[in-house]
């Protein structure tokens, strides 16, 4: 596009949405590139000086001229009904001449949906660059398919990861098992402005109440922040399987020889395996792998290395007396409830791996059977509920070698087929198996400057120069490029606040003034169960 000279140039921004009007067609494009040209280079080596306004305005499109690079993602037909004939993939070009003008609100709207439409699946999740209008993810796309939120350090994932899940919530499109690593989910978190001093948010349970039940590892901590957790967990030694441990061979530096050496223990004490290695002591260990054909060297490394799981507080002999932990989880995904697991103050890697894997595993494992149940019964009451697992530092799950060995990894690469996706939230994307990165349905991508990392994120999109400029070129908070399954084109989006009035749109009334609070219940009442 040759930009009109009435147009500033630093008006316009990588990632801005644009409509070029054709003849036949309306191209919804993005602007992925800009540069400066002049059609006789004699004016770049002899420019006008600074005072000399008048030259410079009548060089200005004549001689010197802007050009704007276009990328279409999507054409629709002049006067085409929306329903009937939507956008379609780019088939063709526009012609010579065709002019270029600003995305407006209802040409947003043709594209991505307005939230609180009929069909009860759009969630706003920003707006477009200069623009005060809503850009929406298709939630039940967003169900469908394991999906992906990137970017660096201090870009706001949490936020993204946020949003993300209380639009899964708020639709109620899929009920979500959330490990929360440093307690940014669950109950009220720290604003990201920077300043230690600024105020809190709310956590799902604040808004969604009964919809949503916090577990803790640990309950102190839990308490201490003001959140009283509706179930405590403990898991017991016999709870761990030799694949537990096995994930962990980069964490605790174990080699293969002392993997196989588990397994030799397990084939005699099956789930007691664990139990009976931590029990043993000093020599005793060396004249166990004798006993069991193990390779002494290899049994006692595996022993000491394990030794460290007795300094959790959560890891007891036996269950507990209110039952298997993850038997609970179960129960409250079965009745719709979204389930935040906190760790509290056990933030230790090998913690999160250990207890995410353990976890993990046996949900997906009931989800297995209950989907077989249903494939082979066809009965829509034994049709399980979508889950979505959301896991922080993913690569740690998802790297090449661990790919190949966690549960996270299988449901990645299973698609769905078991009613089990995942949201994954990582600052290295690069570090993630290609493979699983293929299978990545949506991806909301903040800042990231690694040229690794941006490659990796657009591994499978096609075009992807242009999208590569617009990435890099980000601005560091609430901005994010959205890509995927769950919307029609590629879109930059400044995300939207989370705060008061995100809140009242999420049906949480807690901070509103006394009387438009009853009056606001009192409507949602007459809208339930009618006047009487």
């Amino acid at each position: 596009m040759k930009l009109d000279p009435s147009q500033n140039i630093e008006d316009m921004k990588a990632g801005k949405f644009v409509v070029i009007e054709g003849d036949k067609n309306d191209f919804f494009s993005m602007v992925t590139d800009m540069r400066l040209d002049a059609n006789n280079q004699d004016v770049l080596l002899h420019p006008p000086s600074q005072d000399d306004a008048l030259l410079r305005q009548v060089l200005s499109g004549t001689s010197t001229y802007n050009i704007v690079s276009l990328r279409p993602m999507l054409m629709m037909p002049k006067g085409a009904d929306v329903e009937d004939e939507g956008p379609r993939p780019v088939k063709a070009i526009p012609s010579h001449f065709s002019e270029v003008q600003d995305a407006m609100e209802e040409d947003v709207a043709k594209i991505f949906g307005r939230e609180g439409d009929e069909q009860g699946k759009y969630f706003s999740i920003g707006s477009p660059l200069d623009m005060d209008t809503s850009v929406c993810i298709d939630m039940v796309r967003f169900a469908e398919r394991s999906n992906g939120i990137f970017g660096k350090t201090g870009t706001g994932k949490s936020f993204l990861t946020r949003l993300a899940l209380c639009g899964l919530i708020h639709f109620d499109k899929a009920v979500n098992l959330i490990f929360d690593m440093h307690n940014e989910y669950g109950f009220k978190a720290m604003k990201e402005t920077g300043n230690t001093n600024s105020a809190f948010v709310k956590g799902l349970k604040q808004l969604f109440g009964e919809r949503v039940a916090i577990f803790s590892l640990d309950p102190q901590s839990s308490r201490a922040r003001g959140v009283q957790p509706d179930h405590e967990v403990y898991i017991s030694y016999d709870q761990i399987a030799v694949e537990d441990i096995a994930t962990l061979q980069d964490e605790l530096k174990l080699n293969p020889t002392a993997v196989e050496s588990a397994y030799l223990v397990y084939a005699l004490y099956k789930d007691r395996w664990l139990r009976t290695l931590l029990a043993q002591e000093g020599p005793d260990v060396e004249e166990f792998a004798r006993e069991i054909g193990a390779h002494p060297g290899s049994l006692v490394a595996l022993h000491r290395k394990l030794k460290r799981l007795e300094n959790f507080p959560f890891m007891v002999s036996k269950t507990q007396a209110d039952g298997d932990v993850v038997d609970r989880i179960m129960e409250y995904l079965d009745r719709g409830i979204n389930v935040v697991l906190e760790f509290g103050q056990q933030t230790s890697m090998l913690c999160y791996l250990l207890v995410a894997n353990i976890i993990a595993r046996r949900i997906h494992e009931m989800y297995v059977k209950k989907s077989e149940r249903f494939y082979a019964t066809q009965k829509p009451e034994d049709q399980p509920r979508q889950l979505m697992i959301t896991i922080e530092e993913a690569h740690k799950f998802l790297n090449p070698s661990a790919a190949k060995q966690t549960i996270f990894g299988t449901i990645a690469r299973e698609m769905r087929k078991y009613y089990v996706s995942l949201l994954v939230v990582d600052q290295r994307p690069s570090s993630i198996d290609d493979e699983v990165l293929s299978q990545i349905g949506t991806r909301i991508t903040a800042l990231l400057n690694d040229e690794k990392d941006i490659q990796a994120v657009l591994t499978g999109v096609s075009g992807t120069e242009g999208l590569r400029s617009v990435l890099a070129s980000l601005d560091s908070k609430q901005q994010a490029l959205i890509i995927g399954h769950a919307v029609p084109m590629p879109v930059v989006v400044k995300t939207r606040e989370y705060g008061a009035q995100f809140y009242r749109d999420m049906g949480c009334l807690d901070d509103l003034p006394e009387g438009e609070r009853r009056e606001t219940i009192e409507k949602k009442t007459t809208a339930l169960y009618g006047d009487n």
